[in-house]
């Protein structure tokens, strides 16, 4: 459909137009012609690139002009920020105001009311019903991205909670659910009381094949590769970059992520692919990087691929590097990219060629076993780039001829898995209802289940399901003190109303306080990190380099500080790990040494710190709550040094902006020790201390309430 003869409002056409459409993709028109701008709920089913985000965005601009509020959910953090720009983009010149939302799960942040366009993570929209934030009220407009998540175990059940509860608490608000992959989006249409609109057209048309020898086959059709002498993965993304296209190679595991990616740079070196231009873009934009972050040999290790124009992408990598490698692939600079799994289902990042070398994974519980249909036709989802690419190739490699069928009949005429909700998980399920619960001063429990009976989970196995799997958490969290039954009625407690609050799973409460009931002899940070690590929500992170005896020797050592020991045996190796590595973290270690130590990276540290930080943060808030005002204040101690990764007479310096642990240690040694010894300070004086500079002083004296001109 031509974009002059669509059915658009003025302003809604120039917006449109000003992302340089002439013309609307014909899921974009279909959308409009089922009543898009007539507030019709829609479940849009549409392969990936096809234009969903137009059309939510869309949506919300005919929102906007009514006077309308846009609440857009996202399942990942890097596709909040991605749809921000997006919409900001699409919306430069009208005025409205666009915020990401995505931290903070202990607040109703009503500063957001303020907001036309609230871009929020499931989990912090989850967060802001919790705290029964006012300004949702208003929203007019609700848009699930990636709602085929559902059927994930952990993401799953809080989009279903959340999407539950906003369409109990705005029924006439208009609903629009986006999914690239759902084989049963007639199941999520129907639950939803939504039109379907499910279509298999893409602007750059796919093609999947199965490599195998020095050939791909494409159905009856097939290519014979170049022989680079290089495994087969690395080999077809040369054939791409020879041929001006760029690849993506999806790995089972980091390891074999970087292992390609410096495989990939090996090839490209030997073959001399990119042109002097680009490679002097990427010395520019690798130093840029080194220059950005703390020193370190994961640090050497990215910036050194960088240069020659291949590079990994996963969970590892920290802020600042997946952004460099984001940002160079866009541009075409870095012309093959290994990534993990993860990046199929998180930032739209396409490549004229996937390849998907091992349809094989690891799991401990079941041993080696196949991929689903649904992530390999993610992985599809990524082949070809709008705008660059005639056809996107997505491309698995087979061992034998056997294998090559298999992977034609499975995968490539196979059809993604039926999404099946995992609400009935007995942790989900006593979190969820107790989240409810702690929104109201009181549930009559008819209601209650009246509330779950509309769920997708109810939807799929029906009312007794539901009912009795609502008596089993209302039972533990009653049990528990969390929870009061009094005839018919369900009343969360103070203490129940604030683990909701603290987005902490109840169990995680229960071995917080139960810790605190035999306290060590001694009490220091060592005790207070053994207990966050005991969480059911602390992070998994790959750690090495920390032996069993090491791990015997620090027990032994600190046993006057530890708590007395809770949960499995098989738990307590994974918690001794975690604190000596948080220990060192708050005394100040440089990253590269945790990394050359426990091969910390810093995606990890990061997704670390910020978690535990937390966990402090809720712990202490516990403890406030049970009359126990010195470990709350030790708690609270303890989340700060976690955020900024420092010891506690660096607290009031570090929380300044633009100084982090380094320059903070700093400004400590050089007899600055606190905000009134800065305020004393003049500019010259504070720029003379290593690592400040003119400009960082100048901005320590701003946030201190005083002009850097007339000191």
């Amino acid at each position: 459909m031509k974009l002059d003869e669509a059915p658009l409002p003025p302003d809604i056409r120039r917006a449109v137009s000003r992302l340089g459409y002439t013309t609307l993709y014909p899921p974009q028109a279909e959308a409009l012609s089922r009543g898009l701008l007539d507030g019709k709920r829609l479940v849009v089913a549409t392969p990936t690139a096809s234009g969903k985000t137009l059309i939510a965005m869309m949506a919300a601009h005919n929102h906007l002009l009514k006077g309308g509020k846009c609440l857009y959910l996202t399942p990942l953090r890097a596709l909040a920020a991605e749809k921000l720009s997006e919409f900001r983009n699409f919306l430069s010149e009208e005025g409205y105001k666009i915020v990401a939302s995505t931290g903070d799960y202990d607040s109703d942040d009503p500063w957001l009311a303020s907001y036309d366009v609230i871009i929020a993570t499931n989990e912090k929209a989850d967060s802001l019903i919790r705290h029964r934030a006012s300004w949702i009220d208003e929203i007019t407009l609700v848009v699930a991205d990636e709602i085929h998540i559902l059927g994930e175990g952990e993401r799953g059940p809080t989009l279903e909670m959340t999407l539950t509860r906003l369409m109990d608490r705005l029924p006439h608000s208009q609903l629009l659910a986006l999914s690239a992959t759902a084989r049963n989006a007639d199941e999520l249409s129907d639950w939803l009381k939504a039109e379907l609109i499910s279509l298999d057209w893409r602007p750059v048309p796919l093609r999947e094949g199965v490599a195998y020898g020095d050939k791909v086959f494409f159905g009856d059709d097939e290519i014979k590769l170049a022989s680079y002498d290089y495994d087969p993965a690395i080999s077809i993304a040369l054939n791409t970059v020879v041929d001006g296209g760029q690849a993506l190679i999806f790995a089972s595991t980091r390891r074999r992520a970087e292992n390609y990616a410096e495989k990939s740079v090996e090839a490209l070196k030997r073959l001399d692919i990119i042109g002097e231009d680009e490679k002097a873009f990427l010395r520019a934009a690798s130093a840029e990087l080194y220059s950005s972050v703390e020193p370190s040999d994961f640090t050497d290790r990215v910036c050194g691929l960088l240069r020659e124009g291949a590079c990994f992408h996963h969970a590892g990598l920290g802020a600042e590097h997946r952004r460099a490698v984001e940002r160079l692939f866009r541009a075409g600079t870095l012309k093959i990219i290994s990534a993990t799994p993860t990046l199929a289902a998180g930032v739209n990042l396409p490549a004229r060629t996937v390849i998907i070398p091992d349809l094989w994974r690891y799991d401990s519980s079941r041993g080696r076993t196949m991929i689903s249909v649904t992530e390999y036709k993610q992985f599809c989802g990524r082949a070809g780039r709008p705008g660059f690419d005639k056809a996107g190739y997505a491309i698995s490699v087979a061992r034998s001829r056997e294998e090559a069928e298999q992977i034609v009949e499975r995968y490539i005429r196979g059809k993604p898995e039926r999404i099946w909700s995992k609400l009935g998980n007995e942790r989900v399920l006593r979190i969820h209802v107790l989240a409810v619960l702690a929104s109201e001063k009181a549930w009559e429990i008819d209601a209650l289940e009246g509330l779950f009976r509309r769920t997708f989970f109810a939807y799929q196995y029906g009312l007794h399901g539901v009912l009795e799997r609502i008596k089993s958490a209302l039972n533990f969290l009653a049990e528990h003190r969390f929870v009061l039954e009094v005839d018919g009625m369900a009343q969360a407690t103070p203490l129940g109303k604030r683990v909701a609050e603290l987005y902490i799973d109840p169990l995680t409460a229960i071995r917080f306080l139960k810790a605190i009931e035999h306290p060590p002899k001694l009490l220091t940070d060592i005790g207070l990190l053994q207990i966050i690590s005991m969480s059911t929500e602390m992070p998994m992170i790959p750690v090495r380099g920390i032996s069993k005896s090491m791990l015997a020797s620090f027990i032994n050592e600190y046993a006057d500080c530890l708590f007395e020991q809770l949960g499995e045996d098989e738990d307590l190796e994974w918690i001794i790990k975690s604190v000596v590595v948080l220990k060192a973290w708050i005394e100040e270690t440089p990253e590269g040494e945790l990394f050359s130590r426990f091969g910390l990276e810093p995606g990890d540290l990061a997704a670390l710190r910020e978690r535990c930080s937390w966990l402090a943060y809720s712990a202490s808030e516990l403890m406030k709550l049970v009359g126990k005002p010195t470990l709350s204040k030790m708690f609270q101690t303890l989340s700060a040094r976690l955020e900024y990764g420092v010891r506690e007479e660096l607290i009031p310096l570090v929380g300044l902006s633009g100084v982090g642990r380094v320059r903070a240690r700093s400004l400590y040694i050089s007899g600055y020790r606190s905000l009134d010894s800065l305020r004393a300070a003049r500019v010259e004086e504070l720029a003379k201390v290593p690592t400040i500079g003119v400009k960082i002083a100048e901005r320590i004296k701003s946030q201190l309430g005083e002009s850097p001109q007339t000191v």
